[in-house]
């Protein structure tokens, strides 16, 4: 697919660039990319892979832009608020580089769309913040013999590696089953430093334009894992396990099912909550957050203690609070709370504990 003379004006840095030149070019442009995802990870990615010249790139993202997105996803400014990211990002995109195809999906990636999504593009970019998503991502491109390229942050280290690329290793290779539900914590619960998702979305956006053009050597059979607090690199050598490559369908359960808190005994739903508050009946309310989030929002009336202050806190010693009585902790999203909930039934003795599913979010929706 050759230049034409306003492309060839946009890329002369890479065209003039020893060992890439016009036909690298030539292949980004004839080439499409998926990314899932547009936060994060996926706003720097989409910059770099839009600016680079990658003729066709499909957004798929079913959230709205919120204030606290804006930290770290580049891609957007105030003024976007509410809008799909989808959409926004790609309105922004189209503006950086009017010259190649913006698709706009402002949808959930799962089941019933994965295939046809992964089989549609040359290779995906996984700018996703859960391991529901990551397994369906590794076992589609598995099943549609596509690359993609891996990437997490959390807290101030992050994670790059180029998977199911010319027989190399997958991610199940390098995590062969989903971690129990709620162990790991998601962004909002643990924080991120922004300049971090920076640097792992333009690492992504880097192997994804070597393996399109055919340059270099892809991070394939490697993990590098970046720390900002102390500037190291790690690289880990991964080795492609043969079981790994065995996926032939999507199983009808096994993904959002064993990766996320279940609706449990141990949780409550935002109707569920209402309807205690409005039958008069006797239970204590617990937020077990941060003092900087709650001045933020909260649930009144409602008792205050950190988690870690409450799972430090010796059999017994939390204060008014009666283990006798009905209680529902709630945190930002439900992660924190399910914790809690465990603490006071173990610890503490608590008889009825359950945490508030989703958090103060679900609640404030």
């Amino acid at each position: 697919m050759a230049l034409t003379p306003e492309e060839i004006g946009r890329y002369q840095r890479h065209l003039s660039l020893a060992g890439f030149g016009t036909a690298a070019q030539e292949r980004l442009k004839a080439a499409s990319v998926l990314v899932i995802g547009a936060g994060g990870l996926g706003c720097p990615a989409l910059l770099y892979l839009a600016a680079a010249g990658v003729g066709r790139i499909v957004i798929v993202d079913p959230d709205r832009v919120e204030a606290s997105n804006l930290q770290r996803q580049v891609l957007y400014t105030t003024a976007d608020q509410g809008l799909p990211k989808a959409e926004a990002a790609a309105k922004r995109l189209r503006a950086l580089n009017p010259l190649i195809a913006v698709e706009a999906r402002a949808v959930r990636f799962s089941r019933d769309n994965a295939l046809e999504l992964v089989r549609a593009c040359d290779l995906v970019v996984d700018g996703s913040d859960n391991f529901a998503t990551r397994y369906l991502v590794n076992d589609a491109c598995v099943i549609a013999r596509r690359p993609f390229v891996y990437g997490a942050i959390q807290g101030f280290e992050g994670q790059v590696s180029v998977f199911n690329w010319r027989g190399g290793p997958t991610y199940r290779c390098l995590f062969a089953e989903p971690p129990d539900p709620g162990s790991a914590p998601s962004c909002a619960e643990a924080g991120v430093l922004g300049a971090v998702t920076g640097l792992v979305g333009a690492a992504q956006a880097a192997e994804a334009i070597k393996v399109l053009a055919g340059i270099g050597e892809p991070l394939s059979g490697r993990l590098l894992v970046w720390n900002a607090l102390t500037m190291a690199t790690t690289t880990l050598g991964l080795k492609a396990a043969p079981d790994a490559q065995n996926i032939t369908h999507l199983p009808p359960e096994g993904y959002g099912e064993v990766c996320v808190p279940e609706a449990v005994p141990e949780e409550i739903d935002k109707p569920g909550l209402e309807r205690l508050i409005a039958g008069g009946t006797r239970f204590q309310l617990l937020d077990v957050r941060e003092d900087w989030e709650r001045e933020m929002a909260a649930i009144n009336p409602s008792d205050h203690i950190p988690l870690a202050a409450l799972e430090g806190a010796p059999p017994g010693g939390l204060g008014s609070l009666d283990a006798t009585v009905p209680t529902v902790v709630y945190c930002a999203a439900g992660v924190r709370s399910l914790r809690a909930v465990h603490t006071l039934r173990e610890r503490h003795g608590f008889r009825s504990a359950v945490s508030l599913r989703g958090g103060i979010k679900a609640w404030q929706k």
